[in-house]
């Protein structure tokens, strides 16, 4: 019995959020003028009501659970990454330019581009790590202005420099992949693709990492008690980067498979606004931190978005109902996130590591 109770005890706050949050999203959808179990239907029938609604869910959650794991393996390190967004441009862009610049045959520039873009994503969030350990660059505020460099770079490299120019060219975008760099359709005529695949590994592969290997025990001593983990040893600044560079990486190659998956072009604003990385993160903290809980968290965060359009399809509802819940979801993170901050005392001098 304590065994059970032991399992399923980090299951309890992610389970309250969610419940806060629907119960949130019925108010909103009574004072839309709903009926809340036929928009709740419809929320599901759009996320998971067919075939081809459940692979565009699951396609959808791809750079999702990607950018998550990458945020929750920072987090397990003890440090606070909020530069996702600008990662996973990195590492879209990169993908991009290798996939049409890189000569050869189409699956060994698609494997290239893939690793372009988990480097890109990995450097971009190593230089954050290196203000932080080389001037005490508080690493929340670095990672979090990066973006704004990253969104803002990429947007100018595709507005000139590498704009498309064939046909009208109305867009600020890179040129079309060949279709021999696409990434692979798991069933045909569906969104779905093998980044799907890819995202799910990695999710078994981090959790077995985190919770079987030497340096999965140093990530999660460094994270959990920093001053047990410097006098045994361990080096923080080393640590960082390490960590740094990986969550950045995972985060760059959710904007590869984005790129050589769905888009098969850099479009600018086009990963911020369908703001992947940020429920990414979201995902991450509704999950503590925990890579199978991540993919389930990015899994259900994919299902609202897809479901808000079924609800607007289908109901008087606008598809908003889907943000609300969200919305709610942010606010009990926060609230807990605040609890805990508050009770943990401070050991050292904080840098922008994760509480």
């Amino acid at each position: 019995m304590n065994k059970w109770m032991k399992m399923l005890s980090p299951l309890v706050q992610p389970a309250a959020a969610v419940l806060v949050g629907l119960l949130v999203g019925a108010v909103a959808i009574v004072i839309a003028g709903g009926e809340v179990l036929e928009t709740y239907k419809e929320m599901w029938n759009g996320a998971f009501g067919g075939f081809y609604f459940l692979t565009n869910t699951l396609s959808r959650a791809t750079p999702i659970i990607l950018v998550g794991l990458g945020a929750a393996f920072a987090f397990r390190a003890g440090f606070f990454n909020l530069g996702a967004p600008g990662q996973m441009i990195f590492g879209a862009l990169a993908a991009s330019l290798v996939g049409l610049y890189m000569p050869g045959p189409g699956w060994l520039v698609s494997i290239a581009a893939l690793l372009a873009g988990v480097i890109a994503g990995g450097l971009w969030s190593v230089m954050a790590g290196y203000f932080d350990a080389r001037f005490a660059v508080n690493l929340l505020i670095s990672t979090l202005l990066l973006n704004y460099i990253a969104d803002l770079l990429a947007g100018y490299l595709v507005a000139y420099p590498l704009k498309d120019t064939s046909g009208s060219a109305a867009m600020a975008q890179s040129a079309m992949l060949d279709k021999s760099v696409w990434l692979p359709k798991l069933f045909s005529g569906m969104p779905l693709h093998i980044g799907f695949v890819f995202a799910v590994v990695l999710a078994v592969i981090i959790y077995v990492l985190l919770k079987r290997s030497v340096i999965g025990y140093e990530v999660r001593m460094l994270g959990g008690n920093p001053l047990f983990a410097l006098y045994g040893g361990i080096n923080r600044g080393t640590m960082m980067l390490g960590a740094m560079f990986f969550s950045g990486g995972l985060a760059g190659l959710g904007g590869a498979v984005e790129i050589l998956g769905s888009q098969y072009r850099y479009i600018d604003g086009a990963l911020t606004t369908a703001d992947y990385a940020w429920t990414g993160i979201m995902a991450a903290l509704l999950a503590r931190s925990h890579p199978l809980g991540t993919l389930a968290a990015a899994l259900f965060l994919a299902a609202l978005q897809t479901g808000g359009q079924g609800v607007e399809r289908n109901t008087e509802v606008p598809l908003e109902v889907g943000a609300i819940i969200q919305a709610a979801l942010i606010l009990f993170i926060s609230a807990r996130f605040t609890y805990d901050f508050l009770k943990r005392r401070k050991g050292s001098k904080s840098h922008g590591t994760a509480v």
